[in-house]
C-alpha cells in the first residue's frame, strides 16, 4: 500500500480519535476536530475508501475469559517457496489463538504472538500448528510476564 501523504492534520486527528475510542460517535469525532457533522462523516467514509482506516475493534479482556498465558514463538522456517511461506503465514494467521504475525529478518523468520489457557494449551497450539509442518525446522518460545500496547496514531511530521 502506498503512503498517503496527502492527510492534513484534521485526518490525523480524527484518526487519532478512532484509534483510542472506535465507539466515538460522528457527532462527537466533529466536535472534536472542529468540523460539521457532515464534513466529517464525509472524512471518515474517504479515510476508508483510500484504505488508510481499515476498520474498528473491540478489545477484548482475553484474561477475563480463560487466556491467561501470552507467548512470543520464534519460529525458524525451511528454505522454501515463497507461495509456500505465504500459505503457511496465511494458516498460521488463522488460528484463533495468535494475536500476530510477523515475517521478519534475523535469526527467526516469524514471531508469532499467541494467548492460551495454561503452558499444556500452549504444548497443543505448539505440537499442532507449528511442529508438525515440514516447513517449520525449529521454534523457541518465550513467555510474555508483562506488557504494553498502545493504540496512538503516530504524528505526521
Amino acid at each position: 500500500m502506498a503512503a498517503n501523504t496527502d492527510l492534513d492534520r484534521i485526518d490525523f486527528a480524527i484518526l487519532g480519535l478512532l484509534a483510542k475510542d472506535a465507539w466515538l460517535s460522528n457527532k462527537q469525532i466533529a466536535a472534536a476536530v472542529g468540523l460539521a457533522p457532515s464534513s466529517c462523516h464525509e472524512r471518515i467514509k474517504l479515510l476508508r475508501e483510500r484504505g488508510v482506516l481499515l476498520g474498528a475493534h473491540a478489545e477484548v479482556n482475553l484474561q477475563a475469559m480463560g487466556f491467561v498465558l501470552e507467548a512470543v514463538l520464534f519460529v525458524q522456517l525451511a528454505k522454501l517457496a515463497i507461495d509456500v511461506v505465504d500459505s503457511f503465514v496465511d494458516a498460521t494467521a488463522a488460528v484463533p489463538e495468535v494475536r500476530g504475525v510477523f515475517l521478519v529478518s534475523g535469526r527467526a523468520d516469524l514471531i508469532v504472538h499467541v494467548v492460551v489457557r495454561d503452558m499444556e494449551h500452549l504444548k497443543v497450539i505448539i505440537s499442532e500448528h507449528f511442529n508438525r509442518h515440514a516447513v517449520v525446522q525449529r521454534v523457541e518460545t518465550s513467555v510474555v510476564f508483562n506488557r504494553r500496547q498502545q493504540h496512538a496514531v503516530p504524528s505526521p511530521q
